[in-house]
């Protein structure tokens, strides 16, 4: 019998995949969503509701309730739920304190009515007095407020540390951190290179992306070819993914906090893995969950849509099975595994 995951280790898939079919509206998004676990890629998913909740960030309890059943109706459970905590209401009004909580908490009850175990916000972004307001309603709903980190972030950025500090200083099971694996990159995606590639990027560049992209002086010709206004318009959006979304950390900088991380994002953004650039940073994370005795949500979550035409269902259902055994052969210290078509969610 092959080696899998732990079973404490539950793998998922977030609706994020699936946003090219949502914004092509053929299908609605509740059918889309209840698709994912209808049609067996996985039991349990983490929720995008800005791409499918019209009513969101104010959910109405009849679409929530909608969601929940259709998903249920056919085995599956949802995980975590994207929330957003939109700060201004306007250019120059910041929304006061109070404001803010109530911005939020419907969010907090909608994730709970749909089923969800946990909400999501980007790291740092509540700060300490919210997470302090919201600490009763998570305790009253027994959901877990999950902060993430990813991309260029990395938990010894002083940017980072003050947030960080302050879930630490909680020791609260209600409040967690997230992690994207957008920041175990140890090379770019082949896909995304040859997407540059195709614009009128200074060669040099390309190069030394392809080769050397961990060399913190790539990052820095990156930033003078933005600034010199050089970069084309067709691919700025695109560009600035070096600068954002594109991580240069590795799975040892996350050992400090690993004790404050409660799930993960297994970023992916295309399934070329040559010289292990899809798998290496899988395997690495693999081990750091066995060393350390992880219990919690893995989420496939494709980024690759951005620049990719591919199908969303089979780029989930074969990052999936790669995932599996990447974690699961980092888990076992280099045993050889083989994926199955479905993980063990």
């Amino acid at each position: 019998m092959t080696p899998g995951i732990p079973d404490n280790w539950t793998l998922c898939a977030s609706s994020f995949n699936w946003t090219p079919e949502v914004t092509a509206a053929r299908r609605s998004a509740l059918d889309i969503v209840t698709g994912i676990v209808a049609e067996r890629v996985v039991d349990t998913i983490e929720l995008e509701p800005g791409l499918l909740w019209r009513s969101f960030p104010d959910p109405k309890d009849a679409e929530v309730d909608e969601l929940r059943e259709s998903v249920a109706a056919n085995g599956g459970r949802i995980s975590i739920m994207g929330g957003s905590l939109d700060d201004f209401t306007s250019p120059t009004n910041r929304r006061t304190t109070q404001e803010r909580l109530d911005f939020l908490v419907p969010q907090i009850r909608a994730a709970h009515r749909v089923g969800a175990t946990g909400i999501r916000l980007p790291i740092g972004q509540a700060g300490a007095e919210l997470l302090g307001l919201v600490q009763p309603v998570l305790h009253d709903l027994d959901l877990v407020l999950y902060e993430e980190i990813q991309g260029q972030q990395n938990p010894h950025n002083p940017a980072i540390a003050p947030a960080l500090d302050c879930i630490a200083g909680l020791a609260d099971d209600h409040v967690r951190v997230l992690v994207d694996i957008s920041m175990l990159m140890p090379a770019l995606p082949m896909s995304y290179l040859e997407e540059l590639s195709r614009a009128d990027v200074p060669t040099e560049l390309l190069k030394r992306l392809a080769e050397e992209w961990q060399d913190p002086a790539t990052l820095d010709a990156v930033t003078v070819l933005l600034r010199s206004g050089k970069v084309p318009q067709q691919i700025h959006t695109l560009f600035m993914n070096l600068l954002i979304r594109f991580g240069r950390s590795d799975a040892s900088d996350l050992e400090n906090i690993f004790p404050l991380i409660g799930a993960f994002h297994l970023k992916f953004w295309d399934l070329d893995d040559a010289d292990g650039r899809v798998s290496q940073p899988l395997h690495d994370l693999g081990s750091l969950l066995g060393r350390n005795g992880f219990a919690g949500t893995l989420t496939s979550e494709w980024g690759g849509h951005e620049w990719l035409q591919d199908d969303p269902t089979d780029m989930t259902r074969r990052h999936l099975a790669l995932a599996a055994s990447a974690l699961a052969e980092g888990a076992l210290g280099g045993a050889t595994l083989q994926g199955d078509d479905r993980p063990r969610t």
